[in-house]
Formats: C-alpha cells, sequence, structure tokens
C-alpha cells in the first residue's frame, strides 16, 4: 500500500497529542467509565492480534465477506448487523457490529491521493465533543493514534455522567476508514482485541468515480446471509446522526 501501508503505521509509534478539554463535570464516574480507564491503561500488545487490514480490494485476501458495497465485513459467529439508513434519502450511511453488548459502527469515506483525514478528523471530533461538554483525549493505538471521549448524559437519578466512546481512525489509498467502539468491550481487553482484529479484517471499495474528501463511500445493504441475529435498533454513535432501520445479512 505504499504511503497508507498498514503494517508499517503499526510498528511506527503513534504520536500522543495533547488536550485541554472543558472542566469536567463534578460526578463519580460510572462502572462503563472505570472500566475504560482500566482497559487504557492495560493497551493490547501493538499488532499481535492483528491482519494487515483494513484492506483495499485490490489487496484483500481470498475470505467470506458480507457485501455492503463500499465495505465489506468479514462474516463472525454471533454478529449482529445493524445498518444505518437515512430515511430522507433512503441512503445506506453506516454499518453497526454488534458483539456481546458492545458496538462497533464503521464508515467509509473518500480521501486525497497524497495525504490521510484521520490527523484532520481527530481534532474536528475532539472540538465537537468539547464544545457539548464533554471531555476528549488522544492515546495511541493498535492502528495509530486514536481518541478517546466522555459525552456527558443524564442518569436516571438525575446526576450527570459521562457516556465513554473509542474512535478509530484508519487512512488508506484515496479512503479513510473511522471505526467507533461503545460498550463492554471498551473495559474488557479480550472483546476490545476482537473487536480490533474485526476492522484489521474490513475491505474497502472505493471505486474509480470521482469523489470529494470526506465525502461517504456509498454502501447498500447486504442480501440475505446465513450466520447474522436480527437487533433492534437504536443509537450507538456519541455524535449525533440520523435514523436507523435493521436489515439481517
Amino acid at each position: 500500500m505504499g504511503l497508507f501501508s498498514r503494517k508499517k503505521k503499526r510498528q511506527q509509534q503513534a504520536e500522543v497529542e495533547d488536550l485541554e478539554p472543558k472542566d469536567a463535570i463534578d460526578t463519580e464516574p460510572s462502572d462503563e467509565e472505570q472500566d475504560v480507564e482500566a482497559a487504557e491503561e492495560d493497551a493490547a500488545p501493538r499488532g499481535e492480534h492483528l491482519e494487515d487490514g483494513p484492506y483495499d480490494e485490490r489487496e484483500a485476501p481470498e475470505e467470506d465477506h458480507i457485501d455492503l458495497g463500499g465495505l465489506r465485513v468479514p462474516t463472525i459467529d454471533g454478529m449482529e448487523l445493524r445498518m444505518e439508513v437515512d430515511q430522507r434519502s433512503g441512503s445506506v450511511t453506516g454499518a453497526n457490529l454488534v458483539i456481546g453488548g458492545s458496538s462497533l459502527q464503521v464508515q467509509a469515506f473518500a480521501a486525497p491521493k497524497t495525504r490521510g483525514l484521520w490527523e484532520d478528523v481527530r481534532a474536528s471530533l475532539r472540538d465537537s465533543v468539547v464544545k457539548q461538554g464533554g471531555t476528549a483525549e488522544t492515546r495511541p493505538g493498535v492502528f495509530g493514534t486514536e481518541l478517546i471521549t466522555r459525552l456527558p448524559v443524564k442518569r436516571t437519578d438525575g446526576r450527570t455522567g459521562y457516556r465513554p466512546a473509542r474512535f478509530i481512525g484508519i487512512d488508506g489509498p484515496r479512503w479513510f476508514v473511522r471505526a467507533i467502539l461503545t460498550g463492554k468491550a471498551l473495559g474488557d481487553k479480550e472483546q476490545s482485541r476482537r473487536f480490533e482484529t474485526l476492522i484489521s479484517r474490513l475491505v474497502v471499495v472505493r471505486g474509480s468515480d470521482a469523489m470529494a474528501p470526506q465525502e461517504l463511500i456509498p454502501l447498500h445493504l447486504p442480501g440475505e446471509r446465513p450466520g447474522l441475529n436480527p437487533i433492534s435498533a437504536g443509537p450507538t454513535d456519541p455524535l449525533a446522526r440520523g435514523p436507523e432501520i435493521t436489515e439481517v445479512g
């Protein structure tokens, strides 16, 4: 992959950026937040469980995948697939891969030939979270620099807590993949590695059409295939997004 080699990126130490977030809301951390902090202190060794992906379609190994158009997702036992669809336009805007109570939202975007997008996208996401009263910090991860966010939410007891999420970005040849992990895997090293392995097996189908940087690479609903279970719709992205429907791939 040249400039965007996954293997080369994993061998390099990601540069961690400093962030001065807004003053955090004074509240005790939830169990989920404590799990996230524990996982951050015990990060997985870089690359030991990963493949060389996400792959460009031209270099993807032979493997059974679910065809979603711009993305091909590996089939995994027990994985539930949720497709996000804009009800106004009818276009598919993303896919959520759910395993054991945790969700990974994946999207692919067009990118310039000569440089990646993750640095700029990461800064924009960080600013958005902080403006909403949350916190955001960077850390080195298995795919390079990641963004760990906590958005304020109202608890059932009326107090304010934080909802954590892990943003992962991967720059490829003329494409960029953004993945958002939420749920139990944030505090479970084994579950986290399972999702990291899933990301490393994704295939991006960029196509040859001209596209503007950060334009969503078109997705479509999958055909019926065995091995996936239906799941009820509900938001998993900590940032605002459109309505969803459920399809079984």
